[in-house]
């Protein structure tokens, strides 16, 4: 698969290169949409299709690709290693991909006021130091889609706000579209200058 330009769901298309948020209350669907699309849950009764292709014909290596190269995925429940530093959980994925430098996740960490945590394990780490964490490993592969399952829901005004800037960052290095949801504490994507299209489920 060289590249996924639109990702469909129902009557709902999303556009690499363009920004999107979804908003609906606790318990509607956000997750579920999420997962549909990075093919962990097949239970779903809308079609599921990249540039028209159905994703219930994809072979497992060709859902390792989608994984590795096309859709990265920051999960509301993280899934971080409790027992792994910060630096290895982040690894994990870029060992995989060979998409940043040891410095470059370090400069990172460092930007969203992790420095002093770059060797602690995820486990002792807040729920928003975990949060920023695993938003890094996101980012560590190259991507045409990035979802975002509410990530900042646990984050503060500064470090949502350099959060949103890395993302836009990463997104315009691969000219790829981010897909967000929210119930409330939005990913502070407007404040980078970029237009955001909102999807009610």
């Amino acid at each position: 698969m060289n590249s996924i330009n639109s990702i469909s769901y129902g009557d709902i298309t999303f556009e690499r290169g363009a920004y999107y948020r979804v908003l609906a209350a606790s318990g509607v669907g956000k997750s579920s949409l999420c997962n549909f699309i990075y093919g962990i849950r097949r239970d779903y009764t809308k079609r599921v299709a990249f540039d028209g292709r159905d994703v219930a014909d994809l072979t497992i290596s060709e859902w390792c690709d989608v994984r590795c190269r096309h859709i990265a995925y920051l999960r509301q429940d993280l899934r971080l290693f409790g027992a792994l530093t910060a630096y290895d959980n982040i690894q994990l994925k870029n060992s995989l991909t060979g998409t940043a430098t040891r410095r470059e996740i370090e400069d990172m960490l460092g930007a969203l006021g992790l420095a002093d945590k770059v060797n602690w394990r995820a486990d002792r780490l807040s729920i928003g130091q975990q949060q920023r964490v695993a938003l890094i490993r996101a980012l560590c592969q190259p991507f045409d889609f990035l979802l975002l399952d509410e990530p900042v829901s646990h984050l503060d005004q500064d470090n949502n706000a350099i959060a949103a800037q890395m993302i836009v960052e990463h997104a315009a290095r691969y000219g790829a579209a981010v897909i967000t949801t929210s119930v409330g504490n939005n990913l502070a994507l407007e404040d980078c200058g970029v237009s955001v299209t909102n999807i009610s489920l």
